[in-house]
C-alpha cells in the first residue's frame, strides 16, 4: 500500500512536470509572435501585405512579406481557408493532437497537485511503508534474512544446556517425523529468561540461522500504542502472517514490555496493554490451534510476566540462560578472539579464570578493548598485556592521572584502600586482594579489587560477616589514621554496599536471629506482587533496622580492631601505595613486611590454594572503594 502510494505520487508529479512543459512551450512560441485582430489580418490579405499561413486550431500565425510575425485568433464561422486560396496566399495547416486532453490536465493541474502532496504527507504522517492510517494496526514484526553475517549454534559458546534445548526445536522443524512418531508435539514457546548480555537474542538470531524457516522478529514495545486496540490488532496480524508461511518461528524480545501482571500497577493497570496480553494469550493457546507457530521471547524480569503467560501450552519451555562458568567463558572468548591476532603469551584460560561473573557481552567488550588497545600503540597482534590493561579500563574505569589531588588528598586515598586491603588480608573468608591503587579511575580515586577464587553460587554469614568488615575498613583506617573529627566523605560508597549486604542478610537471607527466616524483602521497601496485603508492624522494622545497624557496627569494630593491631603493617602499606601508587597482591604483602615491592619475580606466583595468579585478571565486579571526594560506586553482591 505505501509503495502504492510513492508510485502514485511520482506519476502524478511526472505528469505536473509535462503540463507545465507543454505550456509553458506553447506560451513561449506564441510570444514569439505579436497579436493583431482579425480584421487587421483580412485587410492585410486582401492588401496582398501576406506571406504565408499557418493554420493552428483557432489561431492563425502569418508572416508578412517584409518579415514579420504575427498570430490571431479566427472567429468560429470565418472561412478563413477560402479567403487565402483566393488570394493566392501559401496555407500550411498543423496537426492538432490530444488538445483535449492537454487542456483538461491543465485545467485540473491544481487540483492533481493539492491532492498528490496531500496524499505523500499524510503517507509520511502515518507510518510511511507501514500503510499509512489504513494500516496502523499491522504488525510490525520483520521477516529476518540474513544473508550476510549469518549467526549459526557455531557462534554461540558457553551456554550449552540452554543451547541443546533450542537445538531441539530446530531438529523438530527439520525432521518432525522423528519425534511424532512417538507421540510427540512441536513446542508451542520457549521462553529465554536471564540477565542483560548472556546471549537470549544471539540464541534466537542462531536459530533463524539454523532452522531454515521464516523467523519473524519483534519487539514487545512494538504492539503498546496510545489508541486503544492497536496492539491487540498488531498481535492478530502477526501471527495471520505466521500462519501463511507456517512453519516458522516468532520471536518477541523484551516480551515484559507487553506481558506483565494483569491488574497490577495504579488504577488497575493499562487497559491497552492488557487487552494485548489478552490477545496475545488467545493467539497462542486459544480456540483455534497454531500449527506450526513457534513462539521464542526473551525477558530479564520474569517475575514481571502474567502467570497465564508461562503456563504450558502457551510457554512449554523456559530456559534459563545464566552468566558462564570458568569454561563457558572459555569457549566465549575463544568465538570473540576468532578475527583477533592474538600474541603467543595470551592464555584464554588464565583469562576466563580471572572473570568470574562475566556475561557474554562483558567478555565480547573485553576482547574489542583489548584489539583497540593493541592497535593504538601500533602492534601487530594482541598480547596479554593488552588483555590485563582492557580488563582494568573495563571492570574499574579509565585512569585519570591528569586529575590534580593535593598532597592531603592523595594520602587521605591511600590510608583508606591500605584499610581495605589490611583487612581483607587478615580475614581467611575474604576474597583474596589481587591490586590496590590510588590512580583515580572512572568515578574513584582510588581502589582495592579482589579475585574469587571461583565462581561463587551462594554466601555463608561468616563469609558475609567478613566482607561487612572489609567494606567498612576504609572508614575505620581514616577514623584510626585522622580522627573521628577528619573522616571524609570517601566512604560513602562502602556504607552504601554494606547496607545493600547487611539488608539482604536481614531482610531475604534469614541469618539474623532477631528476625528469624520470614522474607521481609518487599514488604519493608514498599513493594506489591506476592506479599500484596502483607504490612510489617513498627516494631518489627524498628528491629530490622537494628539488626542492619548491628551487622555493619560489628564489621566496623572488627575492621577497626584489625588494623588497631596492625597498626605498623598498615603505616607501611600506606606509605607504600603513596609512593607505588599500585601494588598487587604480592608486591601488597611484601610492603607489610618492610620488604622492597619489586623483590622476587611475581609471574609464576600462584595462590596455594589454587587460585588465579597475581598475573591474572581482576575480578567481574571489583570492589571500588572511594577516597576523599569518590562517586558512589556500584555495589557488588
Amino acid at each position: 500500500m505505501g509503495n502504492a502510494r510513492n508510485i502514485a505520487f511520482w506519476v502524478v508529479l511526472f505528469l505536473l512536470i509535462l503540463a507545465l512543459f507543454n505550456l509553458f512551450g506553447g506560451a513561449g512560441s506564441t510570444m514569439q509572435s505579436r497579436e493583431r485582430t482579425y480584421s487587421d489580418f483580412v485587410t492585410a490579405v486582401e492588401g496582398g501585405s501576406v506571406g504565408s499561413v499557418t493554420l493552428d486550431g483557432e489561431q492563425v500565425r502569418y508572416t508578412t512579406t517584409d518579415g514579420q510575425q504575427f498570430v490571431t485568433i479566427r472567429p468560429g464561422d470565418a472561412e478563413v481557408t477560402a479567403m487565402l486560396i483566393a488570394n493566392n496566399i501559401p496555407v500550411r495547416a498543423e496537426k492538432q493532437q490530444q488538445s483535449g486532453l492537454q487542456s483538461f490536465l491543465i485545467t485540473l493541474l491544481p487540483f492533481i497537485l493539492l491532492i498528490g502532496v496531500w496524499v505523500y504527507f499524510m503517507n509520511r504522517m502515518q507510518g510511511g511503508g507501514k500503510g499509512g492510517a489504513m494500516g496502523f494496526g499491522k504488525s510490525k514484526a520483520k521477516m529476518l534474512t540474513e544473508k550476510q553475517g549469518r549467526v549459526t549454534f557455531d557462534d554461540v559458546a558457553g551456554i550449552d544446556e540452554a543451547k541443546e534445548e533450542l537445538e531441539e526445536i530446530v531438529e523438530f522443524l527439520r525432521n518432525p517425523q522423528k519425534f511424532s512418531r512417538l507421540g510427540g508435539k512441536i513446542p508451542k514457546g520457549a521462553l529465554l529468561v536471564g540477565p542483560p548480555g548472556t546471549g537470549k537474542t544471539l540464541l534466537a538470531r542462531a536459530i533463524a540461522g539454523e532452522a531454515g524457516v521464516p523467523f519473524f522478529t519483534i519487539s514487545g514495545s512494538d504492539f503498546v500504542e496510545m489508541f486503544v486496540g492497536v496492539g491487540a490488532s498488531r498481535v492478530r496480524d502477526m501471527f495471520e502472517q505466521a500462519k501463511k508461511n507456517a512453519p516458522c518461528i516468532v520471536f518477541i524480545d523484551e516480551i515484559d514490555a507487553v506481558g506483565r501482571h494483569r491488574g497490577a500497577g495504579y488504577g488497575g493497570g493499562n487497559d491497552e496493554r492488557e487487552q494485548t496480553l489478552n490477545q496475545l494469550l488467545v493467539e497462542m493457546d486459544g480456540f483455534e490451534a497454531n500449527e506450526g507457530v513457534i513462539i521464542l521471547a526473551a525477558t530479564n524480569r520474569r517475575d514481571v510476566l502474567d502467570p497465564a503467560l508461562l503456563r504450558p501450552g502457551r510457554f512449554d519451555r523456559q530456559v534459563t540462560v545464566g552468566n558462564p562458568d570458568i569454561k563457558g567463558r572459555e569457549k566465549i572468548l575463544g568465538v570473540h578472539a576468532r578475527k583477533t591476532p592474538l600474541g603467543p603469551d595470551v592464555d584464554l584460560r588464565i583469562i576466563a579464570r580471572g572473570t568470574p561473573g562475566f556475561s557474554g557481552a562483558d567478555l565480547a567488550n573485553l576482547v574489542n578493548e583489548a584489539a583497540l588497545m593493541a592497535a593504538r600503540v601500533g602492534r601487530r597482534f594482541v598480547t596479554m598485556e593488552d588483555f590485563e590493561s582492557a580488563k582494568d579500563k573495563v571492570m574499574m574505569g579509565a585512569e585519570r592521572r591528569s586529575m590534580v589531588l593535593t598532597p592531603e588528598q592523595k594520602e587521605m586515598t591511600a590510608f583508606h584502600e591500605a584499610g581495605h586491603a589490611l583487612v581483607g588480608l587478615m580475614l581467611p573468608k575474604c576474597d583474596p586482594v589481587y591490586k590496590a591503587t590510588i590512580i583515580p579511575r572512572g568515578g574513584a580515586l582510588g581502589m582495592v579489587m579482589s579475585l574469587p577464587e571461583m565462581d561463587r553460587l551462594n554466601w555463608h554469614k561468616d563469609e558475609c560477616e567478613q566482607k561487612l568488615a572489609m567494606t567498612m575498613a576504609g572508614k575505620a583506617a581514616e577514623i584510626y589514621k585522622y580522627g573521628p573529627d577528619h573522616v571524609s566523605n570517601g566512604p560513602a560508597g562502602d556504607i552504601q554496599q554494606a547496607s545493600q549486604l547487611a539488608r539482604a542478610m536481614v531482610l531475604r537471607w534469614g541469618m539474623s536471629d532477631k528476625i528469624g527466616n520470614i522474607d521481609y524483602a518487599e514488604a519493608h521497601e514498599g513493594y506489591s506482587g506476592n506479599t500484596a496485603g502483607f504490612s510489617v508492624s513498627a516494631n518489627t522494622k524498628e528491629l530490622i533496622e537494628d539488626e542492619v545497624r548491628r551487622f555493619i557496627q560489628d564489621g566496623y569494630d572488627r575492621a577497626y580492631e584489625i588494623i588497631t593491631e596492625n597498626h605498623e603493617e598498615f603505616d607501611r602499606l600506606g606509605n607504600g601505595l603513596l609512593e607505588y601508587e599500585t601494588l598487587t597482591g604480592e608486591e601488597i604483602k611484601r610492603v607489610m613486611r618492610g620488604e622492597d615491592p619489586s623483590a622476587g619475580d611475581d609471574t609464576d606466583d600462584t595462590p596455594e590454594d589454587g587460585g588465579t595468579s597475581v598475573t591474572a585478571i581482576p575480578k567481574a565486579k571489583p570492589k571500588k572503594d572511594a577516597g576523599e571526594g569518590d562517586m558512589e560506586p556500584e555495589p557488588s553482591n
